[in-house]
């Protein structure tokens, strides 16, 4: 009998020393490390924003892991995204981050995608991108109204760039009469051609890069403001109509839906399909309180990182609606891409 008393109290001590709640989040990810798999090569955005994040996100996991930050380039990140999907471990101990347009890869072109964008495990976007098309201040292009009767010459850098797909997008949706000239070797040499009278405008032109780098073009009224290429406007630009304000049907809103999400996704983080559900929901959580957290924005501010975090339920809610597009909507965006549009010549 004492014995088993003795063995009692022993195990009524082992209880009340034992934490109250197990965490198996906490455990799974206490003394581990967290792969962040960059689609791109070190030293551009995506790499410099991922390795930034790497540096805060592990503190805000349960557990606290190691975030260790790898580089798989490849396709423009297509390869990372075919990874994630088919090869990948589902357990939550991998993450990824891949271009802003892969998510709308299957519906748009489909060319050597492996995946399904709807059964990934987002995770959210450390930014919202808002694109502007402007006009030099002497064109008579002051408004998107003015853009659907006047030509406006625009200059571009190559086939892939926004100042180039945006302005043929709206061309063959929107009917606008815009004129391309393509080839200039980056965005600075677009603005100088500005200055000179070569071209009239630039469409596609990241709004945060307009503030860091030509503010004072819009403190001298120097830019007509013509549209805000985005699914939501930017706080700065409430009196400039967004693009899908020009809409004829809602065929034609999808579309432009369908185009313009990759602006909402201007930085995304997902995992595999299938990772626990409370993995998935503590990640989440985590890189929501990262975006948040002063240090990590102090050190993203320092680098002139914009951010406009988007949340894993919003992004999940953005490829709900668009992969429920219908097929007309579908056909016009994919052909609104594919048509080469008004394009004339090179600088």
């Amino acid at each position: 009998m004492r014995v088993s008393k003795v063995a009692a109290v022993s195990c009524l001590a082992a209880v009340l020393s034992a934490p109250l709640y197990a965490d198996p989040v906490s455990d799974f990810y206490e003394g581990r490390e967290l792969r962040l798999l960059i689609g791109y090569s070190a030293g551009g955005g995506y790499d410099t924003y991922a390795r930034v994040l790497a540096r805060h996100l592990g503190k805000h996991i349960p557990g606290n892991p190691t975030v260790v930050p790898q580089n798989m380039p490849g396709a423009a990140s297509l390869r990372l995204a075919n990874y994630l999907y088919n090869a990948a471990p589902r357990d939550g101990s991998v993450i990824g981050t891949v271009a802003r347009g892969m998510a709308m890869e299957p519906l748009l072109s489909a060319r050597g995608t492996q995946f399904d964008a709807t059964e990934f495990s987002w995770i959210g976007s450390l930014n919202h991108e808002v694109s502007v098309c402007v006009s030099w201040h002497t064109s008579d292009v002051r408004t998107m109204q003015d853009l659907q009767t006047r030509q406006l010459i625009v200059g571009g850098i190559g086939s892939a760039a926004g100042p180039d797909v945006f302005p043929i997008v709206m061309n063959n949706l929107l009917d606008t009469n815009i004129r391309l000239i393509t080839g200039y070797p980056g965005g600075n040499d677009i603005l100088l051609a500005m200055e000179r009278g070569e071209v009239d405008g630039r469409c596609g032109w990241s709004w945060s890069t307009v503030l860091s780098t030509r503010p004072e073009w819009i403190t001298d009224g120097k830019l007509n403001l013509l549209v805000q290429m985005a699914l939501e406007k930017h706080p700065d630009l409430a009196d400039v109509p967004l693009v899908t304000e020009f809409a004829d049907s809602e065929d034609e809103l999808v579309a432009l839906e369908l185009i313009f999400a990759r602006q909402v996704m201007g930085r995304p983080y997902l995992a595999p399909p299938g990772i626990p559900a409370d993995r998935h929901a503590a990640l989440r959580r985590a890189f929501d309180a990262a975006a948040r957290d002063p240090e990590f924005v102090a050190e993203a501010q320092r680098l002139q990182l914009e951010l406009n975090p988007v949340s894993g339920e919003e992004i999940d809610a953005l490829i709900t609606r668009t992969y429920n597009a219908s097929e007309n909507a579908v056909r016009l965006a994919t052909d609104a891409l594919r048509i080469t549009g008004r394009v004339n010549g090179t600088p």
